[in-house]
């Protein structure tokens, strides 16, 4: 299982990034897969999830109504859409793998930064 993370960088406060994790060594379509991230100097927070076939999402309240996860199956590839983005959201926002549905997380990516300032 390989999960590769991308698309992070330096955005102004209210900027867009996407983010795209590619992934690799199963199949993807059949499991739900994340996004969490890490802020310097705090522990993991969950940020959002959706279901092996796209059909139901679900999102942190931190992040509700800014940030939109979705996935291309056949692609192999998840995607976060990130809008109006603001100083709390700096972070490695890690890709990874959801095996039972439920949030237990098996298998993650090395990260990818993110970076909000003007």
């Amino acid at each position: 299982v390989q999960l590769v993370e991308s698309g992070g960088g330096l955005v102004q406060p209210g900027g867009s990034l996407r983010l795209s994790c590619a992934a690799s060594g199963f199949t993807f379509s059949n499991l739900y897969i994340g996004w969490v991230r890490q802020a310097p100097g705090k522990g993991l927070e969950w940020v959002s999830d959706i279901s092996g076939g796209g059909g139901k999402a679900n999102y942190a309240d931190s992040v509700l109504g800014r940030f939109t996860i979705s996935r291309d199956n056949a692609k192999n590839t998840l995607y976060l859409q990130m809008n109006s983005l603001t100083p709390e959201d700096p972070a490695l926002y890690y890709c990874a793998r959801d095996f039972t549905g439920w949030g237990a997380y098996d298998h993650w990516g090395r990260g990818t930064q993110v970076t909000v300032s003007s």
